[in-house]
């Protein structure tokens, strides 16, 4: 990998250091397209894609889980709205913060429900 990092970047090197103007210009381009495209290297992408895939995607979902289950944990501790409906309260409209009245002048009911 280091070797192929190497590569690339002595070729942008020469590509943005270039003074031979657009007909080199378009000839690198030209065979960087062709290299890009071949079965060996279109492989390799194929394999990043797939290891990708494989082992970030249980990574990720593992971060998101982590993060849903603080977030409820923060919820409840704080107890906000949706640990007030779970505690046996009168479910009608009257009084939810979370239900807008016509009275209210646009307020928000998520700010007013969450200030400490």
């Amino acid at each position: 990998m280091p070797k192929l990092s190497f590569i690339v970047g002595l070729t942008a090197g020469y590509v943005l250091g270039a003074r031979a103007g657009k007909q080199r210009y378009a000839q690198i381009k030209k065979v960087s397209g062709k290299v890009w495209q071949s079965k060996p290297v279109q492989k390799q992408v194929a394999a990043v894609k797939e290891s990708a895939r494989t082992k970030a995607a249980p990574v990720v979902a593992d971060f998101v889980a982590d993060a849903a289950k603080a977030t409820s944990e923060k919820l409840r501790a704080s107890r906000t709205i949706p640990s007030q409906v779970s505690n046996g309260r009168d479910r009608s409209t009257a009084g939810d913060p979370w239900v807008a009245s016509p009275t209210t002048r646009g307020d928000d009911p998520w700010a007013t429900a969450t200030k400490r």
